[in-house]
């Protein structure tokens, strides 16, 4: 009989955060502010605000982005863009952007932006044309570069959006017939499309994909699997569990999920509810009824680009043995 997981048999989820010891005045230290903030309006109603990762030793825990002086927006720790919408057309706004550290200290607000929505165009719902001729390059191990003709419009262009894979990534004046996409990772493969937004918000369809390659450079590490990765027993009510426990890879952010594969095939994702953890984290689940039954368990994480990375190391465990 085929032994797998399944979220039906989910018995416990646990995350443990290893934080570093110090002071109360240290814990509560507010980061610094966000730098690299950008405001480019992406409609007649919405504004794109972009902003750099705010390094830390004891980590950032979430932003807070305003227009003028009021917060519109908390923003997880692994995210550094949004998008404004409900805006006015043909209005003048400003937009900052606040780090909030592990303790909730705020930062200082980054530099306020200021830009204005462009006028509406009653009744237009013809989106732009395909952008066409995109083609790209990598700068650098951390970096691409993206070019492409200027899309058609009945009504203009107001913004190009990037995706990479699935995921909306950067946004650029109507104007611009290029970016610069950064945060990558070094000696990764990457799949861009550009798609085009008049004021309306109508939206073309996605260019043609545009595969890129960053190379690995002096002393960068690609690794992305799980680290220290273990795996153990445990029996309770007549039934057999999988305890394990691994550390997130060094990814530039965040690990939000996980896919957990059992003897080499695909078992489940785990999805954390809250804020991942940061340090150690330990998961359990279901295995079986019987003792003496053998498992090879790995798992990979899903990284901040949306890639997912490399597995862990294969550990096997059996049923009823108790040794770690």
């Amino acid at each position: 009989m085929r032994r797998t997981f399944s979220l039906a048999a989910l018995t416990s989820a646990a995350v443990l955060v290893l934080g570093a010891c110090g002071s109360d005045d240290e814990a509560a230290k507010a980061p610094s502010a966000p730098a690299g903030v950008t405001a480019q309006a992406g409609s007649a109603t919405s504004v794109h605000v972009m902003w750099k990762p705010v390094p830390g030793k004891d980590g950032v825990s979430g932003y807070e982005v305003y227009r003028g002086k009021t917060k519109i927006k908390d923003v997880p720790a692994d995210e550094t863009m949004i998008d404004v919408t409900g805006l006015k057309p043909s209005t003048a706004y400003t937009f900052s952007v606040r780090a909030r550290g592990a303790e909730g200290a705020v930062s200082p607000p980054s530099g306020e932006l200021a830009v204005t929505t462009p006028a509406a165009v009653a009744e237009d719902k013809k989106a732009p044309a395909r952008p066409t001729g995109v083609t790209g390059k990598s700068d650098g191990a951390r970096g691409a570069r993206l070019n492409w003709a200027a899309a058609a419009g009945d009504q203009g262009v107001t913004s190009y959006d990037i995706y990479q894979g699935g995921s909306k990534i950067h946004s650029v004046d109507g104007g611009a017939t290029s970016a610069r996409i950064t945060q990558l990772r070094p000696g990764t493969d990457y799949s861009f499309t550009v798609t085009a937004r008049d004021a309306a918000d109508n939206t073309s369809p996605a260019s043609r994909a545009v595969e890129i390659t960053t190379p690995r450079g002096p002393g960068d590490d690609p690794d992305t699997a799980p680290v220290d990765f273990r795996a153990a027993t445990h029996a309770a009510d007549g039934a057999h569990y999988v305890d394990l426990s691994w550390l997130a890879p060094k990814t530039g952010g965040k690990v939000p999920s996980y896919q957990i594969y059992l003897d080499g095939k695909f078992a489940t994702t785990l999805i954390w509810g809250g804020e991942p953890p940061t340090g150690r984290a330990t998961y359990s689940v279901f295995a079986s009824k019987k003792a003496g039954e053998t498992y090879r368990v790995k798992i990979r994480a899903k990284l901040p680009d949306g890639n997912w990375g490399k597995f862990s190391a294969e550990r096997t465990i059996v049923t009823g043995d108790a040794r770690p």
